[in-house]
Formats: structure tokens, C-alpha cells, sequence
């Protein structure tokens, strides 16, 4: 996997896990805020229906009460209380009841079948005694009871909340109820619809999540495509660079050896032959001046000599490898002193001999260059090289008392301050750091190269 793809994907990888890490905390927000609010409805319903309960028994009481307080208790009496209790209901499933103390059905208008019957023993599918605990609970002075019955309008048995109370004078308990199952139908629906927007909430993340990664992707890839060009384009300047370097080389190595070394050759070779023509004559003067012609082409064989020395130094000085780079600058100094006339005074301190030879071949290129760029444009008449290591790298200084120069101006000038970027560039490609300041009272340059480039 490139560098690029890893940064995408340590990008992508945090914000999906960050995602996930948010809707599995909203889904269990989500449960948990629909279990309450199922809990609540669920209580407020059931609330709401056990007050309707108790004013349905109560109004039914009120509407028995002038017979029942009136002290009568003949069979006509109680049998006009039923036939009244009989005719109160409300809906198809909404009845009153009464059974008597020893658990016989009396009155049962939605199931009349049940009436003389004795439901005392009576167990629902739990095993519950259902008229057992009604009878209890209006013993108890009245209230609410959960048991199962059959619903009138669906013939199933369901849950039913029923609320009783005892009627000690006629030896009765009179009751109603109401059946759970449209409660449970309606929290049912409220459960399929928080379930569906925890649902929907998910999807929402999850199209969040989707769209943030593939925004990320695309940046990413935009931003490669980007550099991509930008890194194309810089490696075809840098590659024109050094084409442009290796011919400037080539066009110096050629005007070095057709300029120096071979017109020396040439002169060298009519001196030999024209002492060798002198050697043939039987004349004693011609002889001694064929021994001077000899004596002056072996000094200029040695001019030759001194000259391709000085070209194999330059383009890669033997001392560097042998002695390093402390002794490599203080002679690329003295050279330059005996050349141009201009003293150049080097100091080292410290340890110089651990850069590696990249970066001791880069350092000393750089002086080369600088020296070079004095010699043409500054017009100095002191330089001084300054060789500083330190334990994290190895820092090189070259000050010159010149004129000086505009640096930023030249370095961003298209077709000046070749050696400068060529410094820069020389630099960089060490990990190095390099900077140059110019004034009219003259100009410094100074590189910093690590150990470990």
C-alpha cells in the first residue's frame, strides 16, 4: 500500500469508527428513550382507564342507589336493580356484572349462558382463580384486578382489568371491566414506529457515514491527482536541470581540453618533432638546441600534467575520500587563493567525520559553487570557511566581504540564480537546510546536514 493510500485510509478508518461508535450509542439511546416512553404511555393509558373504571362502577352504584338504600330486599327489588345494572353498557365489550358471595353468576349480559352457574373453582390458562380473587378484592373493600377472560366480541380469552365492589346488604359484588388488548395493539404500534425511526436514524448515520468517506476518498484522490502533476512537472524541471548541468559540464570538460590540454599537446608534439629533426643534423649547435626544445616540451608536459589534475579534482577530488571533508575545503581554499589572488581563510572545530559521503560530496559542491559565484560577481577581497560539528550533524559557513546581491529576487528569477537553486535543490535532497543572506557589507551562505542523512 503507497504512503498516499495509507494516509487516506488512516483518515477514512478514525471517522467510520467514530460513526459507528456514534449510532451504536444513539441506537442504545434510542432503545432505551422508546422503552421509557412505552412505559410511560403504557402507565398514563392504563391510569387513564383505571379512573374510567371506577366512575363507570361509581355511576352504576348511583344508579341503583334509591333501590338499594331504600331498605327493601324482596326478589323484586333486586331483580329491577339487575334489569337496570343489565341495560348500562358501553361498546360492544363494555358490561357489568354481579355475582354473589359464594361465587354464583347472577347477571351476565354478554354471556348469559354463564347465569346460575357457580364459578367459584374458576381458573384462567395461568391457573388463576379468576371469581376466587374478584371476590377477595371486594371483600377487601373494592378495587382493581388483572385476570383473563373471554372477550364477547372475539370470543378469545385476553387480558382484562376489572374493578369490583361488594354490596354487603344484598350479599352481592358488582363489577366491570375493560379488556388490554386494544392497549396492547396500541403500544404494539408505538413499538413498529420506534422501530422504524431507530431504523431510519441508523440509515441516516450509515448515508452520513458513506458520504463522509467518500468525500474523504475524493479529496484524497484529488489531492494525489494534484500532486501527481505538481510531482510530474518538478521532476521534468529537475530533469531539465540536469541535462542542462551534464552539458554545461561537458561544454567546460571540452573548452579544458581543447583550450588547455590540446593546444599544449599539439605545441608539445611540434617541439618534439622539430627536436628530433635537430637531432639528425651533424651540427653540435643544432643537437644542444634540440636538447633545450626536449626541456621545454618536458615542462609543459607537466603543465599538462598539473592541468588534468586539476580537472580530475574538480569533477571528484580524491582527497575528500582520502583525507575528508575538513581537508578537502582547506585545500579547495588554497587552490582558490593560488587562482584568483583572493586569501580565503578556513577554521574546522568539532567532529566533522560523521556525515556520510552523499553528504560530504554535497557540502563540498556547495563550496565549489559558492567559491565559483564569488569569484564571478561578488568582488571580495577576504572569504572565510567556517566547518562546525556538532554531535546532531555538521554545519559549513562561507562568508565573503563583497558587494552583495538581491538573493530572493535572483533565486526566483527564471533564468538567473542557477546555482543557487542547484544549492537549494542539492540540499534538500539530504534533508539539509540551506540559507543564504546578502547585504552590501557581503554575503553569507550556510548548510546544515544531520549525521544520519
Amino acid at each position: 500500500m503507497k504512503l498516499r493510500q495509507k494516509v487516506i485510509f488512516l483518515a477514512i478508518t478514525p471517522l467510520i469508527l467514530a460513526l459507528c461508535a456514534i449510532a451504536l450509542a444513539v441506537r442504545h439511546q434510542s432503545v432505551l428513550l422508546a422503552q421509557q416512553q412505552r412505559a410511560t404511555i403504557q402507565q398514563a393509558y392504563l391510569s387513564s382507564k383505571e379512573a374510567e373504571l371506577k366512575h363507570y362502577v361509581a355511576l352504576a352504584s348511583h344508579s341503583i342507589s334509591h333501590l338499594y338504600d331504600s331498605g327493601r330486599d324482596d326478589q323484586a327489588t333486586r331483580e329491577e336493580a339487575m334489569r337496570i345494572l343489565s341495560s348500562l353498557s358501553y361498546g360492544d365489550d363494555g358490561y357489568f356484572f354481579l355475582y354473589d358471595m359464594q361465587g354464583n353468576t347472577l347477571m351476565h349480559p354478554r354471556q348469559p349462558e354463564l347465569v346460575g352457574q357457580n364459578l367459584f373453582g374458576l381458573r384462567d390458562q395461568h391457573g388463576q382463580l379468576t371469581i376466587q380473587n374478584l371476590l377477595q378484592r371486594a371483600r377487601a373493600g373494592g378495587g382493581l384486578e388483572r385476570y383473563m377472560w373471554i372477550k364477547p366480541s372475539t370470543h378469545k380469552p385476553v387480558a382484562k382489568l376489572g374493578y369490583v365492589i361488594a354490596m354487603p346488604k344484598w350479599g352481592w359484588m358488582m363489577g366491570t371491566g375493560i379488556y388490554l388488548d386494544d392497549v396492547d395493539q396500541a403500544l404494539a404500534k408505538i413499538d413498529v414506529q420506534q422501530s422504524a425511526n431507530i431504523h431510519s436514524t441508523m440509515l441516516w448515520i450509515a448515508g452520513i457515514a458513506i458520504a463522509a468517506a467518500v468525500a474523504v476518498a475524493s479529496s484524497g484522490l484529488a489531492l494525489n491527482i494534484s500532486e501527481l502533476r505538481v510531482a510530474d512537472a518538478k521532476l521534468k524541471v529537475l530533469a531539465q536541470r540536469v541535462v542542462e548541468s551534464q552539458e554545461e559540464e561537458r561544454a567546460r570538460l571540452s573548452r579544458d581540453l581543447h583550450d588547455g590540454i590540446s593546444q599544449w599537446l599539439v605545441s608539445i608534439k611540434l617541439q618534439i618533432e622539430a627536436g628530433i629533426i635537430r637531432l639528425t643534423s651533424a651540427r653540435p649547435e643544432q643537437q644542444q638546441a634540440a636538447q633545450a626544445v626536449f626541456e621545454h616540451a618536458a615542462d609543459q608536459l607537466s603543465n599538462v600534467m598539473a592541468e588534468v589534475r586539476r580537472i580530475s579534482h574538480n569533477l571528484r577530488p580524491a582527497i575528500l575520500d582520502d583525507l575528508g571533508l575538513a581537508a578537502a575545503l582547506h585545500h579547495l581554499g588554497q587552490e582558490y587563493t593560488l587562482s584568483s589572488g583572493t586569501p580565503v581563510h578556513f577554521e574546522a572545530s568539532g567532529c566533522t567525520d560523521g556525515l556520510p559521503d552523499v553528504a560530504n560530496t554535497v557540502l563540498f559542491r556547495l563550496a565549489q559553487e559558492a567559491l565559483t559565484n564569488i569569484e564571478r560577481h561578488a568582488g571580495a577581497s577576504r572569504i572565510d570557511i567556517t566547518l562546525t560539528g556538532e554531535a546532531a550533524g555538521v554545519t559549513l559557513r562561507i562568508r565573503d566581504d563583497g558587494h552583495g546581491f538581491d538573493a530572493e529576487g535572483i533565486a526566483l528569477h527564471p533564468q538567473r540564480g542557477i546555482g543557487l537553486r542547484n544549492m537549494m535543490e542539492r540540499m534538500d535532497a539530504i534533508g539539509g537546510h540551506f540559507e543564504i543572506l546578502s547585504s552590501t557589507d557581503g554575503t553569507m551562505v550556510m548548510a546544515y546536514a544531520a549525521n544520519n542523512s
